[in-house]
Parts: C-alpha cells; structure tokens; sequence
C-alpha cells in the first residue's frame, strides 16, 4: 500500500486473495525486516510487517517514547489496511506489547479485533522493569542492555549497525517505561511464546497471559533468552499459523450458527 498509511508496513509478499491477513511487531530497536522469512512459512497467509518510524527506511522520523500517541499511530494504519479478512497480531518483546494494546484499543471502541493475539517474550506485569537504563550514556546503556538481554545478536556484533539503531533501542525502552498496566483484558484467544532462559522476564511470567484472555492457548517454551525466536521462527511461525486457521474456522462456524438462529 501507498501513501502515508503505507508507509507502516512492509508486505513482503502480497496476497489479496489470501484468507487471512497477519500483522507482526517487531523488538526494541527492530524493524519490518525481523519477519522477513514469515511470508515463506505462511503461504496462505498474507503477512505485514509494522515498520515503526526511526529505522531502516523511516530513520529520519521522529521515534515515539510514550505508547498512547503510537497506539493511536498504528491504530489509524491498520484499519486503512483491514479488509474484512480474519486476521490476527503476532508481537516479540515490545512488539507483543504493542500488539496486546491495539488489541484491547480495537475491541474497546467496539470494532472487530483480532481474531488471535501471539505474544512472545512479554508478559504484562511480568516484564523487568528497565527504567534505569534509560539515563546511562551510550557505553554504558550499551553495557547494560546488552547484560539485560535486549541487544540482538547482529547489532552487538556489529559496531555500525549498533551505533544506527542504539537511538531506537533507547526511544523503544522507553517506550516500555512508559507503559502502565490496567489489567486489561482481550476477547480473542491468546497463545505464549517465549525462550526458556530470557533474563527479561520473571520466571513463569507467560502465565499471567491466562489471566487476560477468556481462551488461553497456552505457553510454548524454546531453548534460548530473549531472541530465541531467531533460531526458532519456523516452529512458532507454524504453531501461530495453526491456531490462527483454527480459530478462524471456529470463528466461521459461530457466525453461521448465528445466523441461523
């Protein structure tokens, strides 16, 4: 899509007639690119990536450091791209943050939400607190950031590539920091994802999803911290596609029973 809605997406690979629409949030300090492989896993899916301002090809945007104004943000572009279409959020780290919240932005002014929210790597009130990182400079917060298992693999290998998207990792912690919970909750299904060693959240914290949702799908756990899902795209990205075809069809039945009445 084209224009200045379109400018949040990256659609790899896009598919009209496909049967359901599937949009993907990124970490902090992440872009679009992260779900690069995504369309390839899920050919009966069309995927889009939200590509936040401040990186990649929107760097000379202005970064968001508080979640309500880019709530609102995306909020406006997804709804130029929904169609009718079932469709879900897959979020990792701050991305399922942000896809938890537009879920209950969504539902709240009662539109139709998602139809499956997957959450990886973030649990409300579950997630250590990262306030203090904030004011340390750029060696430090590095240093820090890097101990808190927040830092991709690539970006800390790469003193280039560090230094260009160490202003989002900080705008994007932010953002974190900014957030306060309400203990809100959603009407679709939810499903956990999560590495087994992420220094990021408390033990078992994935469980406070069951508390959020009226059906939970419960929590699948990988070898891995905070960026397992890199060695394990393939597994999560077919156990979402999985439940998000599930829930469609049962979504379907419903209406037809519904209407039958």
């Amino acid at each position: 899509m084209t224009g200045e809605t379109g400018r949040w997406f990256r659609t790899a690979e896009p598919r009209p007639d496909a049967a359901r629409q599937l949009f993907c949030f990124a970490h902090a300090g992440g872009g679009a690119a992260f779900y690069h492989s995504w369309a390839e896993l899920l050919p009966g899916v069309e995927v889009h990536a939200v590509q936040l301002p401040g990186r990649q090809e929107r760097r000379a945007e202005t970064l968001y450091r508080r979640t309500g104004p880019l709530i609102a943000a995306v909020r406006e572009a997804i709804d130029a791209e929904l169609d009718g279409r079932p469709y879900a959020f897959f979020g990792h780290s701050l991305g399922a943050l942000l896809a938890y919240r537009l879920a209950v932005a969504i539902e709240a002014d009662g539109d139709t939400g998602p139809a499956l929210l997957g959450a990886s790597g973030w649990a409300p009130e579950q997630f250590r607190p990262v306030d203090a990182l904030l004011p340390l400079p750029d060696g430090e917060f590095v240093a820090a950031v890097r101990r808190f298992g927040v830092l991709p693999a690539e970006a800390d290998a790469d003193p280039e590539l560090l230094a260009l998207v160490l202003p989002a990792v900080r705008a994007d912690l932010a953002l974190v920091a900014d957030y306060r919970d309400d203990g809100a909750r959603v009407g679709c299904p939810v499903a956990a994802y999560g590495g087994r060693s992420d220094p990021t959240l408390e033990p078992g914290g994935l469980a406070e999803w069951a508390t959020r949702t009226p059906s939970f799908l419960g929590i699948s756990e990988f070898p891995g911290g905070h960026f397992y899902l890199t060695e394990h795209t393939l597994s999560v990205a077919t156990d979402v596609a999985r439940h998000f075809q599930r829930v469609s069809a049962q979504t379907k039945v419903d209406t037809v029973r519904t209407a039958g009445r």
